[in-house]
């Protein structure tokens, strides 16, 4: 971490909780030497829906815990957040929004915790659902006061080169367009919003890889994404969001 070039002690240094609630050995060590050199750590965890915890409901009590946990088990600086699906991996579905928004809606309003959310899309890049995806977690995000928001991991992030800036300009350009917005509306526009994608995780597109999608010389993304990403905002406008 001293090296030239390297991690410096204000980069975020992380280590993982695991499911649910629980640490090992190693990962105690880790946080010893992450104290020892006065680094900010940051402890990340997800919680799986369907999994240890159960339902919706559990899920949100174990999402609330993984943040105090954080704080008191980890010294952590500030907490990782990624409610995510057993069944598809991904942290999109309507139900891992429902317990991230609860959950972090619930630490803003308690606590001074900043807490942040890992994006993890079925769809790969350079398809529109990926971008709607992204944009629904996004506005959960925002809405439910989320500090930082952690992505765009496209394809569940589990696929060599299939993740690209423009997944990361949806979420923020969403975030930025959901600040202010009522909750009520909020809700509205989300269960538009996911009924477009959720019934098609098990044939979700697998989209393109970084090199297909961009000029790799200049880093800008190709017209074709560039029209696929036009087309996935208006979308997002025709449901009510005003960017």
């Amino acid at each position: 971490a001293d090296c030239a070039g390297g991690m410096t002690c204000t980069d975020s240094h992380e280590v993982s909780q695991l499911n649910e609630l629980k640490i090992d050995l190693d990962a105690i060590s880790v946080i010893a030497h992450y104290k020892g050199n006065s680094d900010i750590i940051m402890d990340e965890q997800m919680p799986i829906f369907g999994g240890y915890a159960g339902g919706i409901e559990e899920t949100t009590i174990v999402d609330v815990a993984t943040h105090i946990n954080a704080v008191l088990m980890s010294s952590a600086s500030w907490h990782l957040d990624g409610p995510v699906h057993i069944r598809w991996g991904s942290t999109n579905t309507r139900e891992t929004l429902m317990i991230a928004g609860w959950a972090c809606a619930t630490i803003s309003e308690f606590t001074d915790i900043l807490s942040g959310n890992q994006y993890y899309p079925c769809a790969g890049p350079c398809t529109e659902m990926c971008l709607l995806e992204a944009s629904a977690q996004s506005i959960t995000d925002t809405a439910s006061g989320r500090e930082i928001l952690s992505g765009v991991a496209a394809a569940k992030g589990v696929v060599t080169d299939k993740t690209t800036g423009m997944e990361a300009r949806m979420m923020g350009e969403v975030a930025r367009a959901t600040a202010g917005v009522e909750i009520s509306e909020v809700n509205v526009i989300l269960d538009k919003l996911v009924a477009l994608y959720e019934k098609n995780y098990a044939s979700a597109p697998a989209g393109k890889t970084f090199q297909e999608c961009y000029d790799i010389k200049t880093v800008t993304p190709t017209d074709e994404y560039m029209q696929v990403y036009d087309g996935a905002r208006k979308k997002l406008e025709d449901l009510g969001l005003v960017f």
